[in-house]
């Protein structure tokens, strides 16, 4: 796990940053206790990070949880009869692991994910700019269109213009200035500028900003400007910070009912994350989806427990960790020790963080998952994949994140139903002998996102040295999930020494440099 601790480290920095005010921020989204939000974070990291299957994905409190726990801490009557319904929601959890609901992971189509991933870049981005000018009516980690503080996303941005703070934006400009610097120009002169990370230098410089301007009433930064960690004045009060569940109150019919939704919830949030995360991982590496619902139990469980929110995995968070170079679970984790020994042994120092620097932190992480170039790339795969993926960014931006998936999956599958049916493939193994495997994989006439699970298991149990034959001549519509999935096996093929000959109507070909290329060239077929 720690074997490329150069790697890890640095990024389990940047995500302790992007992490820290999220943590804070979703707490007060939810009306629950701010601390509560750390835990959530600590034990996402230390517990989850360990327990997960997941080599990059990371877990803490939910912006898409919010609306939910604060509707249900005034329901179930207090805080602790809440946290009986989190303890419970992850044993639920755990029983959905058991019973393998995770395979539900694969069956969310590659243009619907992408759109969550776009969406949510474009949210990011929208939200933060309040922030970045100094405006901090709404708390960091509030999603959802329309605000807890009454405002919604569009509203909030056209209020901020007549409460612009000087000295935030102007840290907040250079802070930008450094990360665009540190990624575009620093970190290709000198492998020390890819150790210590941009944003570990502008969240520095916005400390010794704030300190040397503390005094100035035009460029100075006011407390509420600032990240606000509770402070322990001993350890008698750092563990008074500590909630435990009222269990007197599991016999509440709406405790349970509580439980299953978060459950619920924070599973499809968990593995809608971790096909995201899987897609974005530079190594394609496939998480394990039934290990990581028990992990997320296990999480939620003891995050009950002791006073903490709901966990699931989170791109935010993720996706930071990705852009970061996070190789292994090991940044998750230490990212987790940071908010741990932040809280106890310098609370103070990060309550000296402007929250504009932290902004302009997730503005950069919002424009790499929504980069203007996919949605041209989206356009030229052609209106099956663009109008699903388009559905599902207008639906996250316009509404919260499971209206926007659930909006993108329906678009999705009416798409689908137009153009195909339900077909697949069959399998036929040739030889086999002398340690050697001879398979042909003839697919159907339609081939569709429905089958990726199947068609996926199959190409992962094709044992080492074996020679995979894929017919084509038949196929008259391939998903463009299936041709991800030739294109991810491919990799995998090569470190098993599987060679791979497709036959199409255009002739045989032998490992093909690109499938997407491949497939894309092929002649399309008339009505």
């Amino acid at each position: 796990m720690f074997k490329y601790i150069k790697n890890d480290l640095p990024a389990s920095i940047v995500v302790f940053f992007v992490a820290l005010p999220l943590c804070l921020g979703i707490a007060l989204a939810s009306g629950a206790p701010l601390f509560s939000g750390l835990i959530a974070g600590i034990i996402g990291g230390i517990v989850v990070g360990a327990l997960s299957g997941s080599q990059i994905g990371v877990s803490g409190p939910a912006a898409g949880l919010a609306a939910i726990v604060l509707t249900a801490i005034g329901t179930l009557g207090g805080y602790q009869n809440f946290l009986v319904a989190v303890v419970l929601g992850g044993i639920i959890q755990l029983i959905f692991g058991f019973l393998k609901a995770g395979i539900i992971a694969y069956y969310f189509p590659s243009s619907v994910i992408k759109g969550m991933l776009t969406g949510i870049g474009i949210i990011i981005i929208l939200k933060q700019i309040p922030h970045f000018f100094g405006y901090d009516a709404d708390p960091e980690g509030d999603w959802a269109f329309f605000q807890v503080d009454g405002e919604n996303t569009f509203s909030e941005i056209i209020n901020s213009i007549n409460y612009i703070s000087p000295g935030a934006t102007l840290i907040a400009i250079i802070g930008l200035a450094i990360l665009v610097l540190w990624s575009t120009v620093l970190t290709k002169k000198s492998k020390i500028f890819e150790l210590v990370q941009g944003p570990l230098v502008a969240v520095v410089l916005g400390i010794v900003y704030f300190s040397v301007t503390s005094d100035d009433p035009t460029w100075g930064i006011s407390a509420e400007h600032l990240v606000k960690v509770p402070v322990p004045d001993s350890l008698e009060s750092f563990l008074g910070f500590f909630s435990f569940p009222n269990f007197s109150a599991i016999s509440n019919m709406d405790v349970w009912v509580t439980a299953f939704t978060i459950a619920l919830v924070a599973s499809l949030e968990t593995l809608l994350c971790v096909e995201a995360t899987d897609k974005l991982d530079p190594e394609k590496r496939t998480t394990p989806t039934n290990r990581e619902l028990m992990a997320q139990g296990v999480g939620n469980t003891l995050s009950g427990l002791i006073g903490g929110l709901p966990v699931t995995q989170v791109i935010v968070r993720s996706s930071a960790n990705i852009q970061s170079g996070g190789k292994t679970k090991a940044s998750a984790i230490i990212h987790g020790f940071f908010l741990l020994g932040s809280v106890i042994l310098i609370p103070a120092l990060l309550n000296m963080i402007p929250l504009s620097v932290l902004a302009a932190i997730l503005f950069v992480v919002g424009y790499k998952l929504a980069k203007p170039s996919l949605f041209k790339t989206m356009y030229q795969a052609g209106w099956k994949q663009f109008v699903p993926f388009v559905v599902t960014v207008v639906g996250i931006v316009f509404t919260d994140l499971l209206v926007g998936i659930s909006l993108g999956l329906g678009v999705g599958i009416v798409v689908v139903l137009i153009k195909s049916y339900q077909n697949s493939h069959f399998l036929h193994i040739e030889d086999s002998g002398n340690g050697s495997h001879k398979i042909k994989m003839t697919l159907a006439e339609e081939v569709t996102f429905f089958n990726k699970g199947a068609i996926l298991k199959e190409l992962d149990s094709i044992p080492e040295n074996s020679y995979l034959t894929l017919d084509v001549r038949k196929t008259r519509y391939l998903d463009n999930d299936i041709i991800e999935i030739l294109e991810d096996f491919s990799s995998k093929a090569k470190n098993r020494n599987i060679d791979i000959k497709i036959i199409s109507e255009r002739g045989e070909i032998e490992n093909p440099e690109s499938y997407i290329e491949f497939f894309n060239l092929r002649p399309k077929k008339t009505a």
